[in-house]
Parts: C-alpha cells; sequence; structure tokens
C-alpha cells in the first residue's frame, strides 16, 4: 500500500513538473488575422506583441485613439518584416452598443481578413467593500469586463462557425474563481465570464473552435496601478501572497495554452492548484490536467479550507486594528 501511495504521489509530482515546466513551441502564426481588445495596454498589448513576433496581422481594439496610436508604434518595433501593414487599431466601446462592435469587427477584417483568434483582454477593476461601492462602478465593472467581452465574440461567433476554425481567448481572472474580500463586484463580473467560456465550450465544439478561458493572478498593469488606489488593507494582505507577475509573462502562457487547446489557461503554482481544485464541472482537453484534478481535488479542498481559515484570521485582526484605533482616537 504505502508503494502504491508513492508511485502515485511520484506520478502527481512529474505531471505538475510536466505543466509547469514543459513550454512547446507555439504554432507559426503568419498572416493569420489576430484581434485582441484592451489592446492599448497591460496584457492584451504583450499579447499584440507576441503575436506580430509570430508573423501574425493584428488589430488592436480599445477606446482611447491616443494610447491606440502608442501602443501600434510600439509593437511594430517587434515586427520581423518592414511591412507597416501587419497593426492595426479600431477604437470603439466594446460595451456600448453591438451595432458598433460588429461593425468596428468588421471594418478590420475588410483589412486583414477573417478573425483567426480573438483574444478579449478589455477588463477593470475597482475594489472596496460592497456597501462602499457606487451603483455606477458596479455597472461599470460589468459593462467592461462582461459585456466588452460577450458583444465581440457574439460579433465573430457565427463566421468562425461558418468556417469550422477559431480560437476565442476569455480573460477572467484568479477573482473569477475564488471569492475575496474588497472583490463583491468585480468577481461577479469576472465569474460571469467562466459561465460564458463553459457554455461557448460546449457550443462550439463541433465547429472545431477553441475556447480558453485565461486566469491571470495580480499582474503588474496600469489597470492593477488603479486598482490598488481604492483596495482596502484586507484585500492588500489577502492578495499579497500571490505576488505580482509581468504581463509579458501571462501573455506568453496565454497564446501557448490558447494554441494547445486548454481551457484554463494560469500562471504558476498557485495559479494551477487553483484552477484544478476549482475544475468541477469545467470542460477539460488535457490529458494531463485530468489526473491532476482527479488526484488532487480532494486534498486541495482540504488545504483551501485551511486557507479560508487563515483568510478570516487576517480580516478579523484588521477589523480589530481599526477598531482599537478608533478608540485610541
Amino acid at each position: 500500500m504505502t508503494v502504491i501511495l508513492m508511485f502515485g504521489v511520484l506520478v502527481i509530482c512529474i505531471l505538475l513538473a510536466i505543466k509547469l515546466i514543459y513550454k512547446p513551441k507555439i504554432k507559426n502564426l503568419t498572416n493569420r488575422h489576430i484581434i485582441v481588445t484592451g489592446g492599448s495596454s497591460g496584457i492584451g498589448k504583450c499579447v499584440a506583441i507576441e503575436c506580430i513576433k509570430l508573423g501574425a496581422r493584428v488589430t488592436i481594439i480599445a477606446r482611447d485613439i491616443n494610447k491606440l496610436n502608442k501602443a501600434k508604434e510600439e509593437i511594430l518595433t517587434y515586427c520581423k518584416t518592414d511591412s507597416s501593414d501587419t497593426v492595426q487599431y479600431v477604437s470603439v466601446d466594446l460595451s456600448s452598443n453591438y451595432d458598433e462592435v460588429q461593425a468596428a469587427i468588421k471594418h478590420a477584417e475588410k483589412s486583414f481578413g477573417p478573425t483567426y483568434m480573438l483574444v478579449n483582454c478589455a477588463g477593470m477593476a475597482v475594489c472596496g467593500k460592497l456597501e462602499d461601492t457606487s451603483v455606477d462602478n458596479i455597472k461599470l465593472m460589468m459593462d467592461i469586463n462582461y459585456y466588452a467581452t460577450v458583444l465581440p465574440i457574439k460579433a465573430v461567433l457565427a463566421d468562425m462557425k461558418s468556417r469550422k476554425e477559431g480560437i476565442i481567448v476569455i480573460t477572467s481572472s484568479m477573482s473569477g474563481l475564488i471569492g475575496l474580500f474588497g472583490y463583491g463586484a468585480y468577481s461577479a463580473s469576472k465569474f460571469a465570464l467562466r459561465g460564458l467560456a463553459e457554455c461557448l465550450a460546449m457550443e462550439c465544439q463541433q465547429h472545431k473552435i477553441k475556447i480558453t478561458l485565461c486566469l491571470p493572478p495580480d499582474t503588474g498593469t496600469p489597470g492593477f496601478e488603479n486598482e490598488n488606489r481604492t483596495k482596502p488593507l484586507e484585500t492588500k494582505l489577502l492578495s499579497e501572497a500571490g505576488g505580482l507577475v509581468q504581463p509579458q509573462i501571462v501573455a506568453k502562457q496565454l497564446l501557448s495554452d490558447a494554441m494547445k487547446g486548454e481551457f484554463f489557461s494560469t500562471v504558476g503554482i498557485e495559479g494551477l492548484l487553483l484552477g484544478v481544485v476549482c475544475s468541477g464541472a469545467s470542460p477539460n482537453f488535457s490529458t494531463i490536467l485530468l489526473p491532476l484534478q482527479i488526484f488532487l481535488m480532494g486534498p486541495l479542498r482540504f488545504f483551501m479550507w485551511c486557507m479560508h481559515v487563515h483568510f478570516r484570521a487576517i480580516i478579523n485582526k484588521c477589523i480589530a486594528k481599526r477598531d482599537s484605533e478608533k478608540k485610541n482616537y
């Protein structure tokens, strides 16, 4: 029995190592049209850079024309050819009007051809306890995080199905798998994206369209800097253990997982294990991840219970500290 247990542990360790270390070479994307929403900064811009390195023709979409123009010039510096018609941008509010979103994407496709891959990176976060978060900000996060993702997908989906080809990446967050103090409104919008991704994976399977749900940790982007301005102390303490990842790392992992047809795209051991314990009834297309999910979900569930006990202790300390400061004041 001991030998069997040790063998099982060894197999799990090997699978974890393969998943974390093995990085297959990404397929050539020469002349493939990749649309990246939120492509003027952060993860989106880094995804566009990685795609242009692989020979793709890239359309970046955002609202701010000045930021789009600067991003385009930066992305072009990574192009392997001298051609300037490999990157274009479209300015549109992705969350407001479906007809405008559809028209913007059709305009991009006239120049660069049908969309091979749609990478949805548009998003934002405002942290705070729910009662301290304005209704406008609650609606804004749902608009930018959910509607600005679902509308571009709707605009490209029918054509992808008719061609029996395509990749759709939906960028959620680790906060789209676990709810933490201060993320009530934000996590709700990111949890919605998981439901969308799971439904699309089932709807698109027979049409040979791959769906990838990207679940990045805290990432060093302009959006993260804005997020920290309203982040409660409890939230900072709960999330700081995961550290800060650079957007270039997230972009490379996202692209690699999307090209392999992985459903979950995570970064680092924390992201991988959280994805395993939260996999539940999610689709799985990985022969490496499936045994990890089967054998580790039970032990990881106990580990997450321990983490929640730890989280509650941190929150209680913060509350006690504030109460003490009020009394002393």
